[in-house]
């Protein structure tokens, strides 16, 4: 099953986040430029056209995110959409934020068709 298909699953807190080798074989599954910035936490920066386009992704994405009940930070300005994606109540990664990542690929996927 690939990391787009499966679901998020909330986390509580005392979970502990995923440790530099399973972040890093996580890393390696996900589709596209995903990479690990300097907090930790997967990021993404999506180019576009047009402003349109970085709305389109970002309200496509967060419907997903509604729908997983797991929320990423986006950052959007003309031509570009940023999302950054973490496990606020363990303060780092884990599996469900690879999970909605892939999920953002798939969408870019269809924006780019």
């Amino acid at each position: 099953m690939s990391l787009a298909e499966k679901s998020c699953v909330p986390c509580r807190g005392g979970t502990p986040p995923m440790n530099a080798a399973e972040i890093h074989e996580l890393l390696g599954e996900l589709p596209g430029d995903w990479c690990v910035n300097a907090s930790g936490h997967l990021e993404r920066l999506y180019a576009f056209e047009n402003f349109a386009g970085a709305m389109e992704l970002a309200n496509r994405v967060g419907e997903i995110a509604e729908e997983e009940n797991h929320h990423p930070d986006f950052y959007i300005a003309w031509g570009k959409c940023r999302i950054e994606i973490w496990t606020h109540s363990v303060g780092g990664l884990t599996p469900s934020d690879f999970y909605l990542a892939a999920k953002a690929e798939r969408v870019w996927g269809e924006l780019i068709r």
